[in-house]
């Protein structure tokens, strides 16, 4: 058994599924919520896999007197990255990951000429490595379908593995040494906290989508919800047991 330690940035970007997930495997769950300014956890804990959840700041905020736990957490990763312990990094906790490591993050542009994009919504990623070189893709499809909800890129550091991009955004999933991960998509999110994401961020819903794009984020989690479920299920319990492997 090991203990979840989970960096949350906004009260309602939780573990969610991957906590579920963890306790499932019989691992304890806490909690430190940065944002109401708990103190950040010791560099060197045997036995613990940190999880970096993500929230509306990002790499550029670095400095901001708005988030002053920031780089402190940006050194922390620095330091779980050279002890080789495992860690997983959502959205922001991806981008912070990726810049501890020597990359970074920049928004998102695309099109001739470009023009910055917010990706959000349900779409695919696809897996740029096979399942058989990367047991974290054990068991899912060539493409799934997930949730996405940023408007920034991770730039990867020299060292990381690429994993899955999707039509807008190539760095979708990475991989550092054998012990630390990155998503940029959401998996995480549990059915009964997506209204909840959608009024709290219902001004960068609208700009991404339009004025009905709440509406079209509703309509597919009523049509796609339980599969996306399922196949984020599987690759949580995937990404678990090599994190688990990593503290062996």
């Amino acid at each position: 058994m090991a203990e979840l330690l989970v960096l949350q940035h906004l009260p309602l970007e939780g573990p969610g599924l991957i906590g579920t997930c963890a306790v499932e495997r019989g691992h304890t769950v806490s909690v430190v919520d940065l944002s109401s300014g708990a103190a950040l956890p010791p560099a060197c804990s045997p036995g613990q896999i940190l999880v970096v959840m993500g929230g509306p700041m990002g790499v550029g905020d670095l400095g901001n007197p708005a988030y002053p736990w920031l780089t402190a957490e940006l050194e922390l990763l620095r330091q779980r990255l050279a002890q080789q312990a495992p860690v997983l990094g959502i959205c922001l906790g991806a981008q912070l990951l990726a810049a501890a490591a020597g990359g970074g993050a920049e928004p998102l542009w695309v099109g001739d000429p470009p023009r910055p994009l917010r990706e959000v919504g349900w779409g695919a990623v696809t897996f740029t490595a096979p399942a058989a070189d990367e047991p974290v893709l054990s068991g899912l499809s060539a493409s799934e379908l997930v949730l996405h909800w940023h408007g920034d890129r991770i730039v990867l550091p020299a060292e990381a593995v690429l994993l899955a991009s999707s039509l807008h955004c190539r760095e979708q999933a990475f991989r550092i040494g054998q012990h630390a991960w990155g998503l940029q998509f959401h998996i995480e999110l549990e059915a009964a906290g997506l209204d909840a994401w959608l009024a709290d961020d219902a001004d960068y819903v609208r700009e991404a989508l339009g004025p009905a794009g709440a509406e079209r984020i509703r309509d597919g989690a009523a049509r796609w919800g339980e599969a996306v479920s399922i196949s984020g299920r599987r690759f949580i319990h995937n990404l678990l047991a090599q994190m688990e492997a990593a503290l062996a």
